[in-house]
């Protein structure tokens, strides 16, 4: 594992990285912070240090630049943005661009993974896409009975041949050993896709094609251990909303 590295010559001993260490694994000893076992790489020593005294070598620090809070962006804009997003299934005919996929990607290597696992992988199917749903239309077109397993709706549906990913230019699988890391990254995803004016259809029928068919997940050349979580299916809507759906009354209690 690559372990931190502290500059002893800027360190000042403040105690803000050992205040803000998840594992414990930082001390002040003599005045200077320091390093013993347990660190799981989180970053928070690196990102709190005043003094830019802490490295993270072996890691990729190109975007490690000045923080932006959450509290930049207006709650009430989020929150209204948040419930006017739609499952988007039409899309126009137009790529996206290089540097919009790169951020929707940026941003789900940014998500939270516990103990800073940093283990969900992106695979952005490209010159397969065709080919992959090629594979899946066959597997639903097989029968009525292997449809309905999933949705009884699908008794009611064409199995075009564009089906799974609806003539959208930009595909993702999102993979990794926990579901729930998995799903966040998928999450900060989609919110990042939609700020640049894309629309996202979360394709279980996919997910669900790679769970019946060991082809099709041995051509995603996943890493060892992984599961595919989601499939994200990305382009411009072609489709506008004019209001906001209801919702069934919201459910919680206090304790």
């Amino acid at each position: 594992m690559n372990k931190i590295t502290i500059d002893v010559s800027k360190c000042v001993g403040c105690g803000k990285c050992v205040k803000d260490c998840v594992a414990s694994a930082l001390y002040i000893e003599n005045g200077r912070a320091k390093l013993r076992e347990g660190c799981i790489e989180c970053g928070h020593c690196f990102a709190v240090c005043p003094q830019g005294a802490v490295d993270m070598p072996g890691y990729d620090k190109s975007g490690c630049v000045g923080v932006t809070p959450m509290t930049a962006v207006d709650s009430d804009t989020l929150l209204q943005a948040i419930k006017s997003r739609r499952t988007i299934r039409q899309f126009k005919k137009i790529p996206v661009e290089p540097e919009k996929t790169a951020k929707i990607l940026e941003a789900g290597r940014y998500a939270p993974t516990g103990a800073n696992s940093q283990n969900v992988a992106f695979t952005v199917l490209a010159d397969k896409k065709d080919e992959f749903e090629r594979e899946c239309v066959k597997i639903f077109r097989a029968g009525v009975k292997v449809g309905s397993k999933f949705s009884a709706a699908l008794k009611n549906t064409d199995i075009t041949d564009t089906f799974f990913f609806k003539g959208a230019p930009l595909v993702i699988v999102v993979s990794g050993h926990d579901s729930v890391n998995a799903t966040l990254a998928s999450a900060y995803m989609e919110i990042t896709a939609n700020s640049m004016g894309l629309g996202v259809l979360y394709s279980g029928f996919f997910c669900a094609c790679t769970r019946l068919n060991p082809k099709i997940r041995a051509k995603l050349g996943l890493p060892k251990g992984h599961k595919v979580v989601t499939c994200m299916i990305i382009g411009y809507p072609d489709v506008e909303y004019a209001r906001i759906p209801p919702r069934k009354p919201l459910k919680f209690k206090t304790i």
